[in-house]
C-alpha cells in the first residue's frame, strides 16, 4: 500500500513538472529565476561553503609542461576528455576506485543498445519490480507490466529507474547475474583496469566500483553508439498507459545543465546523473561547441556536481582547440618478415599503411604542432588484416591519434 501511494504521488508530481516544462518558452530557465552568463554557466550554479577537502588538491594534468592549470573542483576524482581525439584535458585522481552510483546505467544502456531491438516488448518480472531498495529511484513498475525496450531505457536514463535496469538486464541476458558478467566483459574490452560491476543500476555494493578514467572510456564508447545518444540527450519522454498502469508516466531527464534547466550551460547535450550516500554526487556530461565535443566525468562530488562540471567545461572550451594535423596521405611503409609478407600476399620488402581520415589533436590554444612526437603500433586482430595506430603526444601526454589501413581494406572502408 505504501509503495502504491508513493507511486501515485510521484506520478502526480512528474505530471505537473513536465506539463510546466512543455509550456516554458525557448531560452527560459525552468525553476529558479536565474540568468546565464557569457560562458554559458548558470549564475546560480551551487558552490559549497566551506569547500571540500578535495577542492584544494591540484589536478594531475597540472604536471604536464606547457599545459594550462586546471580549475579547483570539489570532487574527489574527475576527468575531462575530448571525445573525438581522446585527449585527456583534465585529470584528478583518475585511477582511484570509487562508487559510481547511477552513472552505472550508462553501461547498462549501452549493452541493451548493442543487443536488443528497441521495438521489442519487455515484461517486468517480480524480481525486477520488487528487487530494489525502498524509496530508491523508480517508475514503480509492477510485476508482469509490459513496456517496449525503448520505453524501458528511457526510464533507466531519464528517471534513473532502478527496477527497470534490472528488467533490462533480464531481457538482455535472461538473468541479472549473466548481465553483470557481460558488463564486466565489456569493461575489459574497453580497456578498463579499475572497474568491477556487481549490479546494473549502481546501488551501493562494496564490489561495485569504477574510476573516472574507466568511466570516461565507457561513456565515450556509449556516445559513439547512435542509439545510446537518443537516451542520453532526451529531455522529456512519455510512457502511455500500460496493461498495469492506466495513467501516462512523464519522465524528465535529471541532468540540470541541459537547455532550459536550473543550471543550464551553453552546449550541454545530456549525460547521466548519480547519487548515493556512499558515492556522493556522480555526473557524466556531454557538451558541444563548434566541432568540439567534450565529456566530463565527476565522482564523489557535492551539490549535484554541477559547479564542478561547469568549471571543467569552461576550462576545456576556453583553453584548448582541436587542430587538423594535415597528415601527408603518402602510405607509411612497414618492413615485414618474409613469412608475414607471404601470409599478407605482399611481394615487396615493405608493407604500406594508408590514412583514411583526417587526423586531429587537441592542444592548448597557441601550441605549435611541430613539438608533437609520434608513436606507432601494429594492431593485430584475431581475424583479418593488421592496422597501424599512430598516437600523437604533447610533452609525453597523448593528444590525438589516427588509424592506418592496408590498401585492400581501405577500398572496402570507402565503399
Amino acid at each position: 500500500m505504501v509503495r502504491k501511494k508513493n507511486h501515485i504521488l510521484k506520478r502526480a508530481f512528474c505530471c505537473i513538472l513536465c506539463t510546466g516544462m512543455l509550456f516554458v518558452q525557448p531560452g527560459m530557465v525552468f525553476g529558479a529565476n536565474e540568468s546565464t552568463g557569457e560562458n554559458g554557466t548558470s549564475a546560480a550554479t551551487p558552490t559549497p561553503d566551506p569547500h571540500t577537502e578535495a577542492y584544494y588538491q591540484a589536478a594531475d594534468t597540472d604536471s604536464i609542461q606547457g599545459w594550462p592549470e586546471g580549475p579547483k573542483i570539489e570532487a574527489q576524482s574527475a576527468v575531462l576528455m575530448d571525445v573525438y581525439t581522446e585527449s585527456i584535458l583534465y585529470s584528478k585522481n583518475a585511477d582511484q576506485k570509487l562508487y559510481p552510483a547511477s552513472i552505472t546505467k550508462i553501461m547498462t544502456t549501452l549493452l541493451a543498445c548493442e543487443n536488443l531491438d528497441l521495438n521489442d516488448s519487455l515484461v517486468v518480472s517480480e524480481n525486477a519490480a520488487y528487487g530494489i531498495e525502498p524509496m530508491s529511484s523508480s517508475i514503480y513498475a509492477e510485476t508482469d507490466e509490459e513496456f517496449t525496450v525503448q520505453q524501458s531505457l528511457m526510464a533507466v536514463m531519464l528517471e534513473s529507474a532502478n527496477e527497470m535496469a534490472l528488467a533490462v538486464a533480464e531481457k538482455t541476458c535472461g538473468s541479472v547475474k549473466k548481465f553483470v558478467e557481460m558488463m564486466n566483459q565489456r569493461a575489459d574490452q574497453l580497456g578498463c583496469t579499475g572497474t568491477h560491476f556487481n549490479n546494473p543500476n549502481g546501488l551501493t555494493d562494496e564490489n561495485h566500483y569504477t574510476t573516472a578514467n574507466d568511466m570516461a572510456k565507457i561513456a565515450k564508447a556509449a556516445w559513439f553508439n547512435p542509439l545510446f545518444r537518443k537516451f542520453a540527450t532526451k529531455d522529456i519522454f512519455e510512457i502511455p498507459p500500460t496493461n498495469k498502469q492506466p495513467e501516462t508516466r512523464y519522465l524528465l531527464n535529471h541532468h540540470k545543465m541541459m537547455a532550459g534547466r536550473d543550471y543550464a550551460y551553453d552546449g550541454v547535450l545530456g549525460g547521466k546523473t548519480g547519487y548515493t550516500d556512499a558515492a556522493g554526487n556522480t555526473l557524466v556530461t556531454f557538451a558541444k561547441r563548434g566541432d568540439t565535443i567534450l565529456m566530463s566525468v565527476v565522482l564523489n562530488s557535492v551539490n549535484g556536481a554541477y559547479s564542478d562540471t561547469a568549471a571543467l567545461l569552461d576550462y576545456g572550451f576556453n583553453n584548448f582547440e582541436k587542430t587538423d594535423l594535415n597528415i601527408d596521405k603518402t602510405p607509411v611503409p612497414l618492413k615485414m618478415l618474409p613469412c608475414e609478407q607471404y601470409i599478407l600476399k605482399n611481394n615487396g620488402d615493405t608493407y604500406p599503411f594508408y590514412y583514411i581520415r583526417r587526423v586531429y589533436v587537441t592542444l592548448p590554444k597557441g601550441a605549435d604542432v611541430s613539438v608533437l612526437t609520434k608513436r606507432q603500433a601494429i594492431l593485430n586482430d584475431t581475424v583479418g588484416r593488421p592496422r597501424m595506430k599512430s598516437k600523437y603526444y604533447f610533452n609525453k601526454h597523448m593528444v590525438g591519434w589516427g588509424m592506418q589501413y592496408e590498401k585492400e581494406i581501405l577500398s572496402d572502408l570507402l565503399l
